[in-house]
């Protein structure tokens, strides 16, 4: 279970304990969320409460830069594979691409059906991918999971487990094909050396860009909210 405390300014450290750590690290998510300190191993909590009361001052200005989360109603628009679709009700039975525009069923709440729909299409093209970089590698894979994570987005387990980010379907098609790729490649190489990158780049030459994208926009794709707190 997560540590957790807060400032003398009011805001709330969530701490992550890391063997890996050397040094103790904050970051503020610009997707909104919780302030992050890792500690590593060794560390007292109540040295990382101190050097969090340190940066207080750092903390608050970082947090008053982020961008206002983005929500999931009708008129807005929604990055559907790297393209802006605006969100628009319908006489529809299910989402639908059309145009610039994705049609919602008319007297739905906009941001569960919209979710729905790219969970099911990150589904679709997740295992299309995995599929077509397993058989290319020669390492078939047990599962997959989509889930809303906020860390990262894709892991493999030990056992051939690979779990996403359903918001790669909002990803330009190359970056989530990138992401399956990473993922495969540990069926592999479970680390991160320079083999694994060389499995990597055999799945998908060039993938350097498509991870360069995600290091750049992956953040906007966190802000999107898909639960109105005013309602549709």
């Amino acid at each position: 279970m997560a540590e957790a405390f807060i400032i003398g300014n009011g805001m709330r450290i969530t701490c992550r304990r890391s063997a890996r750590a050397r040094r103790m690290v904050l970051r503020v998510p610009r997707d909104g969320g919780p302030l992050v300190l890792t500690l590593p191993a060794h560390v007292a909590l109540s040295d990382g409460a101190a050097f969090a009361e340190s940066k207080a001052r750092w903390l608050l200005q970082a947090a008053e830069r982020r961008p206002a989360p983005s929500i999931v109603r009708h008129g807005a628009a929604l990055p559907v594979a790297g393209v802006p679709l605006v969100l628009a009700p319908a006489a529809v039975r299910a989402a639908a691409i059309a145009g610039d525009a994705l049609l919602l069923p008319a007297g739905r709440p906009a941001g569960p059906v919209a979710q729905a729909f790219l969970k099911h299409r990150a589904m679709q093209q997740l295992r299309a991918a995995c599929d077509r970089h397993a058989a290319a590698l020669g390492r078939p894979y047990r599962a997959i999971v989509l889930r809303d994570t906020r860390s990262r987005w894709g892991s493999c387990t030990s056992d051939g487990r690979l779990m996403f980010s359903w918001r790669l379907a909002m990803a330009p098609p190359a970056v989530l094909d990138y992401v399956a790729a990473h993922e495969v490649a540990h069926l592999r190489h479970m680390d991160h050396s320079p083999r694994f990158w060389a499995a990597v780049a055999g799945l998908m030459p060039g993938y350097a860009r498509h991870r360069d994208w995600l290091r750049r926009h992956g953040s906007d794709l966190m802000v999107w909210q898909f639960r109105d707190p005013a309602g549709d």
